[in-house]
């Protein structure tokens, strides 16, 4: 029998489930933060791309709840819920958080890439979601993918090669 795998993608400001034997993936990660919760037990993960740590930075009158670490990872453990998962069941891998810019300032509101990890790990935390790997900060980009099937997350960083956690 042949198993066909899909790679489910997300993007910017984006979020979807993917089941086994099927991979998530996102690419862009500058300061934007991937957060991926997974269910080892049912092979199952969702991939949340946050763009900006808190949904009061909103500038228009309907909501990406996607687009935010508050809104974005509630949202997520509501879609995984649908599936079937019980959140108490959840872990979570994160990458991202560059600060792809060098600031002569050193003004709160530059480090989006550092708040954007502060943000999500807080989220992670109200809901007790234990966070089980990382890879956050530098300056560079990175493209992420997660297989539920092994729990690996695979990231590839621009100019510094391959890992996975």
């Amino acid at each position: 029998m042949i198993i066909t795998r899909q790679v489910v993608k997300v993007g910017i400001a984006d979020m979807n489930v993917a089941k086994n034997p099927d991979t998530i993936r996102t690419s862009g990660l500058g300061s934007c933060v991937g957060v991926v919760l997974y269910d080892e037990f049912q092979k199952i993960a969702g991939l949340v791309h946050v763009m900006l740590p808190d949904s009061s930075l909103n500038r228009t009158e309907s909501i990406n709840l996607a687009k935010f670490a508050d809104t974005g990872i509630p949202a997520m453990i509501e879609q995984l819920k649908l599936e079937g998962v019980q959140p108490f069941k959840l872990k979570a891998k994160i990458a991202g958080g560059a600060q792809m810019f060098q600031f002569a300032s050193s003004r709160d509101t530059l480090r989006i890439g550092p708040r954007n990890v502060e943000a999500v790990k807080a989220c992670l935390l109200q809901f007790k979601i234990p966070l089980i790997a990382e890879e956050t900060g530098g300056s560079s980009g990175r493209t992420i993918e997660f297989d539920p099937s092994t729990g690996l997350l695979n990231i590839r960083t621009v100019n510094q090669g391959v890992i996975d956690i």
